[in-house]
């Protein structure tokens, strides 16, 4: 019996750094991903997202270290028609339509899907004779993601796929990429909307700093930070007070509404119910959002997982 080949890694980063004269966006980064995974890379501002996607794609060079995709080089990659993405803007004719913007790409592969299947799967099927011009935001991020798929990339990269989305666009675009996904392509998606790697990754790399902090499945990032939110209704808070009980990180207020971070949520309870006027009293898991801010803050602590080791 033959044994089984592996399949190389979807992206393989090694080493990498990037600097722009004495800026340093991009400072040794190691990254695997394996073919058909969905990951979410998220970061600040600055923090090195863009610069990382752009050098996958083989739009820029790394000052050092090595990237392959699929064991190409990134241009080489993309010339074979691997790699695939969606950009925040750019990439339009406005006076043409949408139909023979996805045809004039298409023309560029020698192998690529039928032009109405990409539409369809995009959900702009209808929108076809549409000049691009005329096109919502929210749709000609749709008609940039059938783009993507016409060549039928095994990796696709998304760069704020949902800018300019409605709620309900949101939703059925990334149903449309999960459906996508579910036939064995690679998605890897940088985004700002929290909500939305926490509901469609399966994994979640952070970075901040030109650094990955953070490589893990969201239950995994979310264990990083200690601690408990507590938020409880409390008119007149005295929040010099409360952020100087034993255990608590931070105290802040939206009106009556006090938000407390704390290291000892059974202890911080028993004095609000016991000792204040507090009321309403909810006692919640570190989400998405606190871990993310936790963790890109500019002295973050240095913590580490079973399964991930150390993470910087």
């Amino acid at each position: 019996m033959t044994p089984s080949i592996p399949l190389p890694a979807a992206i393989d980063v090694r080493g990498v750094t990037r600097s722009f004269g004495s800026v340093h966006a991009v400072r040794g980064v190691d990254l695997t991903v394996r073919p058909g995974e969905i990951v979410a890379f998220l970061g600040p501002n600055g923090a090195g997202k863009t610069t990382t996607i752009d050098m996958i794609l083989g739009l820029t060079t790394p000052s050092a270290g090595t990237i392959s995709v699929f064991g190409h080089s990134p241009r080489g990659a993309v010339a074979r028609g691997l790699v695939s993405a969606v950009l925040q803007s750019g990439g339009l004719l406005k006076d043409i339509t949408v139909r023979e913007t996805v045809e004039l790409t298409a023309s560029l592969f020698a192998e690529r899907r039928p032009v109405d299947e990409a539409l369809e799967r995009a959900g702009i099927g209808h929108l076809s004779n549409r000049r691009v011009g005329l096109c919502s935001g929210g749709e000609q991020q749709r008609l940039r993601f059938a783009m993507a798929l016409v060549s039928d990339p095994a990796l696709l990269i998304l760069d704020e796929p949902t800018t300019g989305m409605d709620v309900e666009a949101r939703r059925s675009f990334w149903g449309a990429i999960r459906a996508d996904a579910a036939r064995g392509r690679t998605v890897m998606f940088a985004t700002h909307y929290l909500d939305e790697a926490d509901e469609y990754a399966d994994r979640i790399v952070l970075m901040s700093q030109g650094q990955i902090v953070a490589d893990g499945s969201t239950a995994e990032i979310k264990n990083l930070v200690s601690g408990r939110i507590v938020q409880l209704t409390l008119p007149k808070a005295d929040l010099a007070a409360l952020a100087s009980i034993p255990g608590v990180d931070s105290v802040e207020a939206a009106g009556d509404r006090v938000t407390i971070h704390t290291r000892d949520s059974d202890e911080l309870a028993r004095h609000l119910l016991t000792s204040t006027e507090a009321k309403d009293l909810e006692i919640i898991a570190q989400n998405l959002e606190s871990v993310f801010l936790a963790l890109t803050a500019d002295r973050a602590p240095s913590v580490t997982t079973p399964s991930q080791g150390a993470l910087r």
